[in-house]
């Protein structure tokens, strides 16, 4: 386990989510008992992103960000996205998100969903304000749509929960991305991405659980899923990357605080 002096980020997990209500303060108390000092939590519709900025409002643990999330792109109602462009100006978001795309869902038809990924680009762009990429069965479209803001101006953002193999994660790298695990990449089966892992720079790397989804080995399973188990995660990494434990902490906490730098 971590150790108490040791500090970890969370870069990404969803404390709005019904799961955490009635326990929410619990779950940041036990993050914060084994070493966890931020939490990002992320909105994946206009209602969402606004609770996730009263949550950050509340406690110094928690940031902000806000966007509609690609799969609730269909229920988007007239000012939502307005809502999400307003709200990120507000002191306690650190990033837009979660954008990107999904194929494995059909909750969404993938025009729509790669117009809000675009609004979401260019919010990020001229607030700059880093953004949070969702991606699942879809690499190559989202490196479209990447090249095509990348032509437009410097980008910022994460990868977030990576799934692609190591020549995407090259590629999103050189174009100012960080690359962010979460508990997939602790599964038994995930020797491919654990290989990927390997291949990340140490200032590129960050750690999340994407709770309450993702429960990492050995809570897999393990309903809901919280920001305490990112140590979990973070184990994984350090073991795969043959690094000590400590020295990850520090550096993929280092890594999103230069990433999200409004973070507090």
């Amino acid at each position: 386990m971590v150790e108490s002096s040791m500090q970890v980020i969370d870069t990404h997990a969803h404390l709005d989510d019904e799961s955490f209500e009635g326990s929410r303060h619990e779950v940041v108390e036990r993050a914060r008992r084994v070493g966890v000092v931020q939490i990002i939590s992320v909105g994946t519709t206009a209602a969402s992103s606004q609770q996730t900025v009263e949550l950050a409002r509340q406690s110094e643990m928690i940031s902000a960000a806000v966007g509609i999330q690609p799969n609730y792109c269909a229920e988007v109602h007239e000012g939502d996205w307005e809502t999400v462009a307003r709200l990120s100006s507000d002191p306690a978001v650190v990033a837009i998100g979660e954008t990107g795309l999904d194929r494995y869902w059909d909750y969404t038809p993938f025009d729509q969903q790669q117009d809000y990924f675009d609004r979401h680009l260019r919010l990020s762009q001229s607030s700059n304000l880093p953004f949070i990429v969702h991606m699942r069965d879809c690499g190559g479209d989202i490196l479209v749509m990447l090249r095509e803001a990348r032509e437009r101006g410097p980008l910022r953002g994460v990868m977030h929960s990576f799934t692609g193999d190591t020549d995407m994660a090259r590629e999103c790298m050189e174009m100012g991305l960080y690359i962010g695990f979460a508990g997939m990449v602790t599964f038994k089966k995930s020797d491919e991405l654990r290989e990927v892992a390997i291949s990340i720079p140490g200032d590129r790397i960050l750690v999340e659980t994407d709770s309450p989804y993702l429960s990492p080995h050995p809570k897999r399973g393990v309903r809901p899923n919280e920001p305490s188990h990112v140590v979990l995660t973070l184990e994984c990494l350090a073991e795969t990357r043959n690094v000590p434990v400590r020295e990850l902490a520090q550096a993929t906490s280092a890594n999103a605080r230069v990433l999200f730098d409004r973070m507090a």
